[in-house]
């Protein structure tokens, strides 16, 4: 902790208040969050196909719109967006306390969803431009405050809705609140390196700026940045493989353990095993691969890590299921927990040098267009993704090949690897060229991580 709060403390004060926000918003997020379907089909008593449609207004509000969030941080600057984030979730989850009525029900998650979307780039621009250098021991340090939020947030939702659900809604209705006050109040304003001030973090390329541009000019700017739009397609299967921590990991366990508080248990383990060994060694991974190993590289051995989660549930789908006691158990628990763990491993690896990544690409221009662009298509990435893997699994469960989903999601791992470590052969992943050939922000991503 102390190592935490030391590393922390070395950034200037914008980027300590958006690491210590991190966390508040993960926080009021998650406490709120996974018991809101309980909350919707139980206590309001609404139809199973309504209770799907307000939780996928919710994603699709956020996913579809990060990239507007992230043209409207470019053009007005990163604070008034990250503020108007945090005051929109405010509205939401108060309404979510208070509506009973499903228009109510579905404008309140439209508006927190919404809302992610537009304090989401703007965050990740910002701290970028207010690290420079240190840009990736900043996003491994910001995704250890992230992670934390993540595991805390359904231990104190879990308490809060013992008592009532409402109870959950408007104390993470109050924790955004106080966070809206706090940015207004302390966080500094920062526009990228095209903004209006010119401040903030690196050296712009040349062309039209995020403040003057229209805004179909921001976007061709975008669309035409072609190594960016091969990343972007690179990394989508990371973040379907990962997300198999909320969705086929679970289902193996319940599959094989049954549906008793055994399963609820080891299930509820996936989840600390995960954040935990984020918040343990994340900085320590970081520090190792940027001493050690070229950005591309790291990207490219932290899919890879990824993909070969999946070979423990492969191996278990050769060994006869047993017809219960400990044998049962340690089938249910040790290979999705062993997933789990190199999945959180696999992103240790990748996510700072992804988030550089996309910041070098961009030639630190229109940075948060880029982050909103690059989160909608993963969006988009992970919604057709989930619906292949349930597909595999229904088809393994039909067919009676259960080693048909894990073999799948191995070969998305090592197909998307091999795509980045393509990527970084023939220079791709490189910052641009300027017009007098100097390639901004190119010195953060193997620079070592200290403190």
């Amino acid at each position: 902790m102390k190592g935490l709060v030391r590393r922390t403390r070395s950034y200037e004060r914008g980027v300590q208040l958006l690491m210590v926000n991190q966390f508040t918003i993960n926080l009021g997020f998650f406490m709120l969050m996974p018991y809101l379907a309980a909350h919707l089909s139980g206590t309001l008593g609404l139809a199973g196909w309504l209770v799907g449609f307000v939780l996928g207004v919710r994603n699709f509000s956020q996913q579809g719109m990060f990239l507007v969030g992230g043209t409207l941080a470019d053009r007005y600057g990163y604070k008034p967006l990250i503020v108007a984030g945090c005051v929109l979730r405010t509205v939401g989850f108060a309404t979510l306390a208070l509506a009973d009525s499903p228009p109510a029900l579905i404008a309140a998650s439209a508006a927190t969803g919404f809302a992610g979307a537009l304090f989401n780039p703007a965050v990740r621009a910002y701290l970028a431009a207010d690290a420079g250098e240190r840009r990736v021991e900043a996003f491994a340090l910001f995704n250890v405050y992230y992670q934390a939020g993540v595991l805390l947030g359904p231990l104190v939702g879990m308490a809060l809705t013992g008592l009532d659900f409402r109870i959950t809604c408007l104390t993470s209705a109050g924790i955004f609140a106080l966070l809206s006050v706090v940015q207004i109040r302390a966080l500094p304003a920062r526009h990228g390196a095209d903004g209006k001030d010119g401040g903030g973090g690196g050296g712009g390329g040349g062309g039209e700026d995020g403040g003057s541009a229209s805004v179909p000019a921001q976007w061709r700017s975008v669309l035409a940045n072609r190594p960016f739009l091969l990343f972007s397609a690179a990394m989508i299967g990371s973040y379907v493989l990962t997300f198999q921590v909320y969705l086929a990991l679970p289902l193996e366990v319940r599959r094989v353990s049954g549906h008793g508080e055994f399963g609820t248990a080891t299930v509820a383990l996936l989840f600390a095993v995960s954040g935990l060994a984020t918040i343990l060694f994340q900085t320590r991974v970081t520090a190792w691969c940027a001493a050690r190993v070229e950005p591309g590289r790291a990207l490219t051995r932290g899919v890879a890590v990824m993909g070969g989660a999946f070979l423990p549930l492969l191996a278990a789908t050769a060994v006869p299921l047993p017809d219960g006691g400990i044998a049962r158990w340690a089938l249910a628990a040790v290979p999705p927990a062993l997933a789990a763990l190199l999945l959180a491993l696999g992103t240790m690896i990748a996510y700072p040098f992804e988030m550089d990544t996309i910041v070098r690409l961009a030639g630190d221009r229109l940075v948060a267009t880029h982050y909103g662009l690059y989160n909608t298509i993963c969006g988009i990435g992970i919604t057709l993704g989930n619906l292949l893997t349930g597909a595999a699994l229904d088809a393994a469960r039909e067919a009676g090949v259960s080693a048909l989903p894990w073999f799948t999601l191995f070969a998305l791992g090592v197909s998307c690897a091999a795509a980045l470590a393509a990527l970084h052969r023939t220079g791709r992943l490189a910052a641009p060229a300027t017009h007098d050939g100097a390639t901004p922000g190119a010195t953060s991503a193997a620079a070592p991580a200290t403190g």
